[in-house]
C-alpha cells in the first residue's frame, strides 16, 4: 500500500499528524482556524487527539501547534471533506486499520497462547530475581546498623548519632575532628572540603532570644542519611562500632 500520509504506531493507538492530514486534503483555510471546526464534531481531546506544541518557536513568533489524531479520527474528518481527497485520504486509513488487524492474533487460541508465553516469561523473571536475591542476602554481611540508619529518612543532630556509638556530642565532635572529617568555626562544625559537597550533612539556623530580650540566632550542622552512612564506614574502619554491634564479652 502506497503511503499517502505518514503513520505513526508506536503507541497504542495509531496516529496522523493533523497538519499532515490537512497538507493532504489540501485544505485552503489556515489550519489553526480549520482543526477546531473539525473538533465541532464530537472529537475528544486525550482521547481522539492530543495536542502537540512546538516550544522552540523563535521569538516574537507564535508557536507551531499540531495534534495528533487517532486514525478513526482522521478517517472520519477525510469523510467530512466530500471531496476526491477525502475519499482517498478515507479509503487509505481503511486499508491501515486492516493492516493493524492483520497483525493481531488471529483466533481466541492464539490469543491465549501469547498470553500464557508473556506470563511464563514474566514468572521466570520473578523466579530469577528472587533466585538473584537470596544469593546477595546470602553473601552479604551483616550490618544491623545500616538497618537502623534506613528506617529514618530525616537528617538528624550530632546527638543522636554520637549516643549510637556511646559518645557524647562533645566528645563524639572531636573524634570526627581527629579523624579529619570536620573543623569548628566559631562554635559551628564543618565538613572538609573533601566532603563538603558530598550531601552528608545539611544546617539549619535557629532563632532564639537572649537572656537580654534581644534576638539571635545560630547555624547546627545535622547529617542526612547518607550522611551517617559515611560515618559508619570511616569509624568503623578505625574501630569505633555502634553500641548495636557492640560484642558480648
Amino acid at each position: 500500500m502506497n503511503e499517502l500520509i505518514n503513520v505513526n504506531y508506536e503507541g497504542e493507538k495509531a496516529t496522523v499528524l493533523g497538519r499532515d492530514l490537512h497538507k493532504f486534503l489540501e485544505i485552503e483555510t489556515h489550519y489553526k482556524d480549520w482543526f477546531p471546526r473539525m473538533c465541532e464534531y464530537g472529537f475528544i481531546e486525550n482521547d481522539d487527539y492530543v495536542l502537540l506544541k512546538n516550544e522552540q518557536a523563535i521569538s516574537g513568533v507564535l508557536a507551531r501547534i499540531d495534534h495528533q489524531l487517532s486514525i478513526e479520527m482522521a478517517k472520519e474528518i477525510s469523510m467530512i471533506q466530500r471531496n476526491e481527497k477525502g475519499k482517498q485520504a478515507r479509503q487509505y486509513f481503511i486499508e491501515c486499520e486492516k493492516q493493524l488487524k492483520a497483525q493481531a492474533p488471529q483466533t481466541y487460541i492464539e490469543a491465549l497462547r501469547q498470553l500464557l508465553a508473556a506470563e511464563e516469561e514474566k514468572q521466570k523473571l520473578l523466579n530469577d530475581n528472587t533466585i538473584k536475591d537470596q544469593i546477595i542476602k546470602e553473601y552479604e554481611p551483616k550490618a544491623t546498623y545500616y538497618d537502623l540508619i534506613l528506617q529514618s529518612k530525616e537528617a538528624i543532630p550530632i546527638t543522636k548519632i554520637a549516643k549510637d556509638y556511646g559518645y557524647s556530642a562533645i566528645t563524639f565532635n572531636k573524634l570526627l575532628h581527629e579523624l579529619h572529617i570536620q573543623y569548628n568555626i566559631s562554635g559551628t562544625w564543618i565538613l572538609y572540603q573533601a566532603y563538603a559537597d558530598k550531601g552528608y550533612t545539611k544546617t539549619k539556623t535557629h532563632y532564639f532570644i537572649r537572656s537580654n530580650g534581644l534576638e539571635d540566632s545560630k547555624i547546627n550542622t545535622y547529617w542526612t542519611q547518607k550522611g551517617r552512612l559515611f560515618l559508619y564506614d570511616i569509624l568503623k574502619n578505625n574501630n569505633h562500632f555502634p553500641l548495636i554491634e557492640w560484642k558480648d564479652e
